[in-house]
């Protein structure tokens, strides 16, 4: 398909956050680009710097609804012309998006591939189909079923929405007592099912790939320091990810050929993917999920500093014209998410200057928690740190070195 010389593109959000006007302006860097952009929130919201440079913007009550995302990009079309691209990075629109595109004969993810994604269930059962490795589920309706299913795997499991995102209501529960209470408290039933599955332990990563034309071109990875189902369930724990400068080592093989193989059974032909995994004790590997949408949790930013590029800008480029650079990876990088100790709002930050004399020479980014902040409502906490050096053990230590020497205090 060749790319118009003006394309006119459209972005949905549900609001307009600062992740989202990052991506807004890494479109509206692109040649010739002109951009459209559906959201709750009144065109006012977004910042001079955005607002001057779109075409057009169209409000709607449900950015999720399918056809209220239909009518806003019908409505923008007749200001911006026939729309090239529609795009959006949150995991709930990934479907409503899909679908518009399917009506309008817009190119993109098709919608059998996007429910493959969205739908934790009905993704682990095209995984296993396929022979891939990942954790045996169950989708129950009712409290019994999940405790007769819990059984089976050895009563540790892990309790979770079908279509959740960023670990989301997720959460594990080991021991018969235990799995049945929380199954009576989440209460499914055949309208709210509930998806049940074994408990993995070993150490869990994530792996991003770009795929262009159902290939993948391109692929990066971190390590998670602890698993994030750790981090939820314990809100004082100050977490890290490193990406390592050795991507391409061959530790890494058995998930890089599992991971290509999950990705076109889900049906991925161009695009960025998400996916988080494991690696068991005995060194066997298990796919947890894949998301059809950049990760969160700061990786882009990692990825761009390990890179020296600016990944929101190659993912632009990726989406709009199914190009992409393959960047040299100079650096290994991390971040560490700083989190509040205590109830409240931020007190203090304690141990910042002792930070800076150990690894202030590596950090390239930062957004530190501030006295009077409040409490954040999800599992990156107040503030990060982003470190990079050329060697992986290096950026290893200093993150480890971080987050045991700062504290921030709420009250």
């Amino acid at each position: 398909m060749t790319t118009p010389t003006n394309p006119f593109v459209i972005f949905a959000a549900p609001m307009f956050s600062e992740t989202a006007q990052r991506f807004m302006l890494a479109l509206l860097a692109q040649p010739g680009l002109r951009l459209g952009v559906i959201g709750t929130e009144p065109e006012d919201r977004l910042p001079s710097a955005l607002r001057d440079r779109i075409t057009g913007h169209w409000r709607v009550d449900d950015v999720l609804n399918t056809d209220r995302l239909d009518w806003a990009v019908r409505g923008l079309a007749q200001r911006g012309g026939a729309v090239h691209r529609l795009l959006g990075v949150y995991e709930q629109l990934q479907v409503p998006l899909a679908e518009v595109r399917a009506r309008l004969g817009i190119r993109g993810m098709s919608v059998d591939a996007a429910m493959n994604f969205r739908d934790k269930s009905r993704m682990k059962t095209v995984l296993r189909e396929a022979g891939l490795p990942c954790a045996r589920h169950r989708l129950v309706t009712d409290v019994e079923d999940g405790v007769r299913f819990a059984t089976e795997v050895g009563l540790s499991v892990v309790l979770k929405p079908p279509a959740g995102a960023g670990a989301q209501s997720t959460f594990r529960v080991e021991g018969e007592a235990g799995i049945e209470e929380a199954l009576r408290r989440v209460a499914p039933t055949p309208e709210r099912p509930v998806l049940v599955e074994e408990h993995i332990s070993g150490d869990e990563h994530s792996l991003e790939t770009v795929s262009i034309g159902g290939r993948a071109v391109w692929h990066s990875l971190t390590h998670y320091q602890p698993t994030p189902l750790d981090v939820l369930r314990n809100p004082w724990i100050q977490w890290c990810l490193v990406l390592p400068r050795e991507v391409d080592a061959p530790r890494y093989d058995d998930i890089r050929s599992v991971a290509g193989r999950a990705l076109t059974a889900l049906g991925m032909e161009t695009g960025l993917s998400h996916m988080e995994w494991f690696r068991r004790g005995d060194g066997s590997i298990a796919i947890s999920e894949v998301a059809a949408r950049p990760p969160g949790a700061q990786i882009m930013t990692v990825i761009s500093r390990a890179h020296d590029i600016d990944f929101h800008h190659a993912w632009a480029r990726l989406m709009v014209f199914e190009a992409f650079d393959l960047p040299e990876r100079r650096y290994a990088a991390g971040a560490a998410f700083l989190r509040g100790q205590g109830r409240g709002a931020v007190k203090a930050v304690h141990g910042l200057d002792r930070a800076a004399q150990d690894v202030g020479a590596l950090v390239v980014d930062f957004k530190l928690p501030s006295p009077g902040q409040a409490p954040a409502d999800g599992y990156e906490g107040e503030g990060y740190v982003i470190l990079r050096h050329a060697d992986t053990e290096v950026v290893k230590e200093a993150l480890r070195r971080l987050i045991n020497v700062v504290r921030v205090e709420l009250g």
